[in-house]
């Protein structure tokens, strides 16, 4: 069975591997995410499994004087949401993905999906939005070589020529310049599982995971596995 979950970054912190090596990990809490709907060949076209993740809270407002409450609104979840995750037979869910698995068939609907289907020593791709830079410049953004630092020279940290002044008279496609940085999707692929802590929903992940503390990180297992 192909796995995959959504996770949360926690933090970076180090342990001491078996044979007293320092290891440095990452800490997502993963799960517990819940399978919102089974997605087959006939219904649909394709096979996938589609999860959700953090439950939302109910926004509850007095509808009258009488002090009676009753939830009118659900934070966030439009009644078309409202139908499909009443489908599910879950509460809403804050983050929704899908997942491509040929063996679909094999989830339920409803099911949970928690840290434990991962083990120690597998391997997986981690996917999250990076951290956003702003605007940066040619030398940090794309690491361009600087100018000279002597007296006199005023070219510094300039991203220097961006191409001929008579052929081709222009600047081509994708010339490396100036401008926004980060905030991208970033996968970084084949890390390992030094730990599950499966009473907690915890992975530990030897190296970093893409993204701030408290983003959405994608996990999945490994699609190139290093021998």
């Amino acid at each position: 069975m192909k796995k995959a979950i959504l996770a949360t970054k926690v933090g970076m912190t180090q342990i001491f591997g078996e044979d007293g090596t320092l290891i440095p990990v990452t800490v997502l809490q993963a799960g517990p995410c819940v399978v919102t709907q089974v997605k087959t060949e006939e219904n649909d076209g394709y096979s996938a499994v589609q999860v959700g993740f953090v439950e939302k809270k109910e926004r509850i407002i007095n509808k009258d004087a009488g002090g009676r409450k009753e939830v009118i609104h659900r934070h966030g979840v439009n009644k078309a949401e409202q139908g499909h995750f009443k489908k599910a037979g879950v509460s809403a869910r804050r983050y929704v993905r899908e997942f491509r698995f040929e063996n679909a068939g094999e989830y339920t609907l409803g099911a949970e999906i928690k840290a434990d289907v991962f083990a120690q020593g597998d391997k997986i791709d981690a996917s999250a939005i990076s951290k956003g830079k702003g605007f940066q410049g040619a030398i940090k953004r794309l690491g361009q070589h600087r100018g000279p630092m002597k007296h006199g020279s005023k070219f510094h940290r300039h991203q220097g020529s961006n191409g001929a002044c008579s052929s081709p008279s222009r600047v081509f496609k994708g010339k490396g310049m100036p401008g926004h940085m980060g905030c991208v999707k970033v996968t970084v692929q084949n890390l390992e599982i030094v730990r599950v802590d499966a009473e907690k929903n915890l992975l530990l992940v030897k190296g970093s995971v893409p993204g701030p503390r408290k983003g959405l990180v994608t996990v999945r297992e490994s699609v190139k596995v290093e021998s």
